[in-house]
């Protein structure tokens, strides 16, 4: 099981601290595994490189790519980085467009077709496609302290996919982070949510992105001190989070 863990948050319309460039999309860097993995790439290439050499990320370093669906905010800074890495493998849905698999089809670049459950690298796996609006998949964790799940917009909901990793791997759920797409949903509905999420129990959330100013509010006031407010710029290591 992964001991410690970094995930750094590299694009987002969110800033923290403020001052960061914040644009629509997300991106986060997944370090202290046994891959260096890079969890989709926003919307605007020339940003996230931008973003990652403020923040000291060499994209020579990213063994791995993984991209949770395929919609632009999560694929637009492909191109750009592809150009940068150094042989990477890129993890795509099978049903994704003909256009995004063409984009990662270039020399030194592995690319991974799937639509099940797949063990990336030691202790890393994706749910597999979950149906939604947009297919998606995320990403599990498994740490010695539980489940760490990481979605990037959660379009099949984000209870079935916090449910969907407690399915696979049988762990209690430690974190969730990431896009939860509560942005045009009824306080009641987020209400519901939260609850679920609670009865898991999902001990930490970090909830970014598509989930909504109403709903990251209503996620704060439930959760307390164990919600964790990010941003581009943010960085969360999990030997930190567990001292909290």
């Amino acid at each position: 099981m992964i001991q410690d863990v970094r995930i750094e948050v590299l694009y987002d319309n969110y800033p923290h601290p403020e001052g960061k460039k914040e644009l629509w999309g997300f991106s986060c860097l997944i370090s202290g595994t046994e891959k260096t993995i890079l969890f989709d790439t926003g919307d605007v290439g020339d940003t996230l490189l931008a973003n990652m050499s403020a923040q000291g990320v060499d994209p020579k370093t990213i063994d791995q790519i993984v991209i949770s669906h395929d919609h632009y905010d999560h694929t637009g800074g492909l191109d750009k980085l592809l150009g940068e890495c150094e042989s990477p493998t890129v993890f795509l849905l099978e049903s994704f467009s003909p256009e995004t698999k063409q984009l990662c089809a270039r020399p030194g670049v592995n690319v991974v077709e799937n639509s099940n459950s797949i063990e990336i690298c030691r202790d890393v796996y994706t749910t597999g496609e979950m149906a939604g609006p947009l297919s998606e998949q995320a990403l599990i964790l498994r740490t010695s302290a539980g489940l760490i799940v990481v979605m990037g917009c959660a379009h099949p909901g984000v209870v079935e996919m916090v449910a969907k990793a407690k399915e696979l791997l049988d762990d209690d759920i430690l974190f969730i982070m990431g896009g939860f797409h509560l942005l045009d949903h009824s306080e009641d509905m987020i209400d519901g949510v939260i609850a679920s999420l609670q009865e898991f129990p999902v001990r930490y959330v970090a909830p970014t992105h598509c989930t909504g100013d109403v709903a990251r509010r209503m996620f704060k006031e439930a959760y307390g001190n164990n919600f964790i407010e990010v941003g581009v710029g943010s960085t969360i290591a999990l030997s930190d989070l567990l001292k909290k």
